[in-house]
């Protein structure tokens, strides 16, 4: 991946503003940008402003479900997991492993190798293509994320999690 500059543009412009009877027409070096009221719907800007709990995206709501599924895990089977990493990402690689062939994955575990620790990944736009609610993005998200723990400690996905797949 290249490097990316940020461009270098001046904060003040260098041409002289046009004089009216009382001096210069505008007093900042750069105009404001004009605004407008477009088919009388109102002006446009965030409906929350950031920072606030509701201006959460639906990438930090997806992050806050794998990492309550985590630590929950983590309770339970905190020896056997170790140092496991979990980790989300949007997609899958376009390069899918031959097992993985059938479809999209949902997650994906790395065991842990030459000096890396165990990885454990969800993949965010496939899972949320997958659920039809909120309710349902949890549910989904918590089986993900046991099976591939349970793929990790060769254990079957029901002794991770009791309750795996019975919602």
């Amino acid at each position: 991946m290249g490097t990316y500059r940020r461009a270098v543009v001046p904060k003040f412009s260098l041409s002289a503003a046009p004089d009216g009877p009382a001096g210069p027409l505008r007093n900042s070096p750069r105009p404001t940008p004009r605004r407008r009221d477009r088919r009388g719907r109102g002006l446009r800007g965030p409906l929350f402003p950031p920072g606030s709990p509701a201006h959460r995206t639906r990438a930090e709501a997806f992050d806050d479900l794998v990492l309550d599924v985590a630590q929950s895990l983590d309770r339970r089977w905190g020896k056997a997991l170790g140092g496991t990493q979990f980790a989300v990402e949007d997609v899958p690689p376009s390069d899918p492993a031959p097992w993985e062939a059938g479809g999209v994955p949902l997650g994906r575990s790395f065991p842990a190798e030459a000096g890396q620790p165990a990885r454990v990944v969800a993949y965010r736009r496939p899972i949320e293509a997958r659920s039809h609610d909120e309710d349902d993005l949890a549910d989904l998200v918590r089986d993900v994320v046991v099976e591939q723990v349970a793929h990790l400690l060769a254990r079957a996905p029901e002794e991770i999690d009791p309750h795996f797949g019975e919602r």
